[in-house]
C-alpha cells in the first residue's frame, strides 16, 4: 500500500472515530436531560399527591394497579391525594354519590350498614395494601354501604371522574379492574366457605395467623381492631369471638388486653386449616357463627368529606 493511501485511511478513521464520539456524547446528554426531567416530574407529582416511592411499591401489589409502570400509575392518579384520617372518621355514608374510592397505605377501615334501629352490621374490614369502594364508581351510582376509619389511617383518595377518564382511554386498565373485582369476589367466597366448614376457633386462628410477622416460632400479636369489629369480619358475635380465644389456650395461646401471645405460629397455622395436631390435644367443638350486629351508630363517628 502506498504511503499516501495509508495516511488517507488513518485520516478517515480518525474522522469516523471523532464523529462517533460526538454522537455518543449527544446521546449521553439527551439521556441525562431526560433523566433530570423525569426526576423533576416525579418530585412534582410526589409534592402534589403525597405519594412516596414506598407507596409505589405498595400500589404495585394492589390488584388494581398490578403490572402498571410508574408513568401509567401517575396518569391514573393525576388528581389523587394522600390524606391521614383519625379514628372514627366517616369516609362516606350509604347512598352518598360514589365520587371516589380508596387505597389503604396504613390503618384499618370498615364497611358497614346501619339499621333503622341504629344497629350496625359490619360488612367488611380492610387494611394496608387493600382498595375499597372501586366497584361503586363504575355504575355511576351511590355507595351501597358506609365506611369509617377504625384505626388512625393514611389513605390514598382517588377521584372517580379523572380515574374513569384515564381508564376509558386505555383498554389495558380493564384487566386490572377485572383482577380487583375478582379478588373481592374470591374473598367473599372464602368468607362463605369459612362460615360453612370452619369452626369459630379455626376462623380466629386464621385471622391471628395472618397478623403474625413470622411463619414459625413464638410471637406476640397486637389486635389492631376492637374485638367486636374482628368478630364482625369473621362472621360471629363478639361473645363467640371471646370464647374462641379462650379455646385457643389449648394450643398455648394467651390473651391480655389487645396482646396475644402465640408460642408456635406454625401450629397456629395448622390449626386454622382444620388439621389439629395430635400433640396439641385440641378438640374444639364447631359452632355456627352469626353475623355480627353491634349497636354502634354513626353517632360514634365524625364525618369528613373528601376535599
Amino acid at each position: 500500500m502506498r504511503p499516501e493511501s495509508r495516511e488517507k485511511i488513518d485520516l478517515d478513521q480518525r474522522q469516523s472515530g471523532s464523529e462517533g464520539l460526538y454522537w455518543a456524547l449527544i446521546a449521553q446528554q439527551r439521556r441525562t436531560r431526560d433523566s433530570v426531567m423525569t426526576a423533576k416530574k416525579r418530585d412534582t407529582f410526589q409534592r402534589r399527591t403525597g405519594i412516596t416511592p414506598q407507596d409505589y411499591d405498595l400500589l404495585a401489589r394492589v390488584p388494581l394497579f398490578r403490572g402498571l409502570g410508574r408513568e401509567a400509575m401517575q396518569s391514573l392518579l393525576a388528581d389523587a391525594w394522600v390524606q391521614s384520617f383519625p379514628r372514627n372518621t366517616v369516609l362516606f355514608i350509604q347512598e352518598d354519590p360514589a365520587s371516589r374510592f380508596y387505597v389503604i397505605f396504613d390503618g384499618w377501615v370498615k364497611l358497614f350498614r346501619e339499621t333503622e334501629e341504629g344497629d350496625e352490621s359490619v360488612i367488611a374490614v380492610f387494611t394496608k395494601g387493600e382498595s375499597f369502594a372501586e366497584a361503586a364508581i363504575f355504575d355511576e351510582g351511590n355507595f351501597p354501604v358506609s365506611a369509617a376509619v377504625v384505626e388512625d389511617s393514611r389513605l390514598l383518595v382517588i377521584p372517580a371522574a379523572s380515574f374513569l377518564k384515564q381508564f376509558q382511554q386505555n383498554d389495558h386498565y380493564a384487566l386490572n379492574i377485572m383482577a380487583a373485582m375478582s379478588r373481592h369476589l374470591r374473598q367473599l367466597v372464602q368468607q362463605v366457605e369459612q362460615l360453612a366448614v370452619k369452626s369459630s376457633a379455626e376462623r380466629v386462628a386464621g385471622f391471628l395467623a395472618k397478623l403474625a410477622p413470622e411463619t414459625s416460632g413464638a410471637v406476640v400479636i397486637r389486635l389492631p381492631l376492637d374485638k367486636g369489629l374482628i368478630a364482625g369480619r369473621l362472621g360471629m358475635q363478639p361473645e363467640t369471638f371471646s370464647r374462641s380465644l379462650a379455646k385457643l389456650r389449648q394450643i398455648g395461646i394467651h390473651t391480655k388486653g389487645d396482646q396475644v401471645a402465640v408460642p408456635d405460629v406454625a401450629l397456629l397455622r395448622r390449626f386454622s386449616r382444620g388439621r389439629r395436631a395430635a400433640a396439641s390435644g385440641c378438640g374444639v367443638r364447631r359452632e355456627a357463627g352469626n353475623a355480627a350486629a353491634t349497636p354502634v351508630g354513626l353517632a360514634r363517628h365524625k364525618r369528613v368529606d373528601a376535599r
